[in-house]
């Protein structure tokens, strides 16, 4: 549920046309959530019992030779054992499931992309509902639309959407699921330019809880369902129910510009911070930017969407004129630049720990200071301070509204460590997991004063007053829908929204 690349150094290099994706079973002209389930047909209504109903699906079990992959989530800091795993292949697969947990009292968990970060997407002795497999896609090139389904990565959305000419906005890691991204917010490179991810979902196809053991599948858009959609528009995933398929409204996109500066060491940190957060919340609302400070080196990644080498540069000269840092451009289709500058999930760490940040203000010097001070002292060569300018298109909210909060915000920020080797034995103590808890938790608590909310999408474990930093003055509004619509809790984890006691 992690949506951007803060996890480690984007490549500095794109190679054009590499990493194109043909996204898997993917249909030209049905969407996932295209099926013979409806409201009508999937319970007798409100408080009506359910015939006992089978689990269908590719389904998982501990004694299966697959279990063990199928279990482990994208951050092996975390392990869980589920009693049943189902990989959905279509709408049906999700009542039936979500009707055999309610009936067998078995508690649940909604998956997509594995990478939630505290593990909430698993659950031990429980069931996981794993959309992945649900690939479809269908593109209305003529309305600007299209129907996804909720299994598609952003890699895969990304470059088929490319293809097309069509974009919109997603976080900048690749293997993070479309569906989860979106539902926190989501936000990326496009960000300035479109605006956040759920400002462009204009509908979604969603399982809910009906009654006390039954199912029932509902259409969500500005005319059905407006309240749900706009809660979808920010609240996160897996509050409410399981979202089989989301419709776009698409930007039109045939190529951009991409930028990389490279400054050896970070001598040059707040030189290259102050000017980053004077000019680029307000530049040019095409120009998405993203800041990453490491222990040897601070890192600086532009898209200039329908933009020129020339153009980018100009846009950036307050922070490329800082010394002299390397810089790189390349021009091409957004997916085979996107595609490019992924790492592949083998060549990571295994284990990972972030805090969420937004600032409103500029960072004082002090602050600043305090991040050189933090990343002097990282705990891996993985670890680094991530920035992400916002300003431009996120400061308009859509048609109908989000339950996203953070739209004045000048940046987002975020420490994160990683560290470990992946294995087929997740979960093995690491000696360095205490000093990289230890050093996000205290580098996240030294910047409380210069920053002000969280990201629901990279929760803050152990935050008091959570429900506000993720959603400020939404939060209540959030729980009267949450009422409305799940009353008896079903869908809950650990930061889960609760419904409104009356």
């Amino acid at each position: 549920m992690n949506d951007f690349s803060r996890r480690g150094l984007l490549k500095t290099t794109a190679v054009a046309g590499a990493g194109a994706v043909v996204v898997p079973a993917v249909a030209a002209a049905e969407a996932p959530g295209a099926s013979a389930v409806t409201e009508a047909t999937v319970s007798g209504g409100h408080g009506a019992q359910c015939r006992p109903a089978k689990l269908t699906g590719r389904i998982v079990r501990p004694d299966d030779p697959g279990y063990t992959d199928a279990r482990l989530g994208w951050d092996q800091l975390f392990s869980h054992y589920p009693l049943v795993i189902v990989f959905a292949q279509n709408t049906q697969d999700v009542v039936n499931a979500l009707t055999w947990a309610r009936q067998n009292d078995v508690a649940l968990r909604v998956r997509s992309g594995r990478h939630s970060l505290e593990g909430w997407s698993n659950v031990d002795n429980g069931l996981v509902i794993d959309i992945s497999e649900l690939k479809s896609v269908h593109i209305d090139a003529s309305a600007r639309v299209a129907t996804v389904g909720a299994g598609l990565n952003q890699l895969e959305a990304v470059t088929t959407l490319a293809k097309r000419n069509f974009a919109v906005t997603t976080g900048t890691e690749g293997s993070v699921g479309l569906a989860g991204a979106t539902l926190g917010g989501g936000f990326g490179f496009l960000t300035r330019w479109l605006g956040m991810a759920c400002d462009s979902l204009i509908g979604a196809e969603i399982v809910v809880a009906e009654g006390g053991e039954c199912a029932k599948v509902i259409k969500v858009d500005l005319h059905h369902h407006a309240d749900l959609l706009w809660a979808l528009r920010g609240a996160g995933n897996g509050n409410f129910g399981i979202v089989t398929s989301l419709t776009y409204k698409l930007a039109p996109l045939k190529s951009v510009t991409y930028l990389t500066a490279t400054w050896d060491g970070i001598g040059d940190l707040r030189r290259v911070f102050q000017a980053y957060q004077r000019t680029m919340p307000f530049t040019d609302n095409r120009l998405g930017t993203q800041l990453e400070v490491h222990p040897h080196q601070i890192l600086l990644f532009a898209v200039l969407p329908e933009g020129t080498p020339a153009e980018a540069k100009k846009l950036l000269a307050p922070l490329l004129s800082i010394d002299s840092p390397k810089v790189k451009t390349q021009v091409g289709n957004w997916g085979d630049v996107y595609a490019g500058f992924q790492t592949p999930i083998t060549l990571e760490p295994a284990n990972w720990k972030f805090s969420s940040q937004f600032a409103k203000k500029p960072f004082p010097t002090k602050a600043i200071d305090v991040i050189a001070s933090f990343i002097r002292k990282a705990p891996t060569d993985d670890s680094n301070y991530f920035v992400q300018a916002f300003g431009g298109t996120v400061r308009k909210s859509p048609r109908g509204g989000t339950a996203f909060p953070h739209r004045d915000a000048l940046f987002y920020a975020e420490p994160g460590a990683g560290w470990g080797k992946r294995s087929d034995r997740p979960g093995v103590c690491d000696p360095l997991t205490p000093q990289a808890q230890a050093w996000i938790a205290e580098f996240s608590q030294a910047l409380r004063p210069y920053v002000d909310g969280a990201y629901v999408n990279v929760p803050n474990i152990g935050m008091q007053e959570w429900e506000t930093a993720y959603w400020g003055s939404n939060f209540g509004r959030l729980r009267r829908i949450k009422a409305d619509y799940d009353p008896r809790n079903v869908f809950q984890y650990d930061q889960s929204i609760p419904p409104a006691s009356c």
